[in-house]
């Protein structure tokens, strides 16, 4: 049981830490190949409070990651980590507005079904 609340701790600290930096890339723009624009967007980039905020997610995300990789498989922790993929549809459709195809969530329906067959093994 422990496990699988580190590993849903791990999944929701990714999926929060990439929702911000979402968020917070939307603020700052495109960012183009220039070298001189590269280096001022990544500048206003890493001054952006959700960008920070989604890196410090992501960040603590791979310390109980790190915890859960001593504790289980990694052949069973790895595929279970694609729940993010599932969560990360989700949030995009519904806080980010982001239009998902149906293709999508047909692919998405695959996944879960994959998390479920890994997770009964």
């Amino acid at each position: 049981m422990k496990q699988i609340i580190l590993l849903l701790v791990t999944v929701t600290l990714n999926v929060v830490g990439q929702y911000l930096m979402k968020r917070g890339m939307s603020d700052v723009g495109v960012i183009t190949g220039a070298l001189n624009q590269l280096l001022s967007s990544l500048a206003t980039a890493f001054t952006n409070p959700y960008v920070l905020a989604g890196v410090g997610a992501y960040g603590l995300s791979s310390i109980f990651w790190l915890i859960l990789l001593s504790r289980v498989d990694l052949s069973y922790a790895y595929p279970a980590l694609s729940l993010g993929y599932v969560l990360i549809t989700l949030v995009s459709a519904l806080f980010l507005g982001e239009e998902v195809s149906p293709l999508r969530w047909a692919g998405v329906l695959i996944i879960c079904v994959g998390v479920i067959a890994v997770a009964r093994s």
